[in-house]
């Protein structure tokens, strides 16, 4: 994993890797780990939080531009 300082990256919801709407497939391609590595967080996530990570995934899938 190589990062070029003068290339911006930007964080957009992914269109390949997506199961619902693409925020943990975007997190996943952003950050240059396994999307499913993302997924299990998110789900174990949203257990730990009661819920609340889910209105996060959700707020997420709005703002997030694809």
């Amino acid at each position: 994993m190589t990062f070029d300082s003068n290339t911006p990256r930007t964080f957009t919801r992914s269109t390949s890797k997506r199961m619902l709407g693409g925020v943990c497939g975007g997190i996943a391609e952003y950050f240059g780990i396994d999307v499913n590595i993302v997924r299990a967080a998110a789900v174990v996530a949203s257990f730990i939080t009661g819920g609340t990570a889910i209105l996060l995934y959700l707020a997420l899938w709005v703002i997030i531009p694809e």
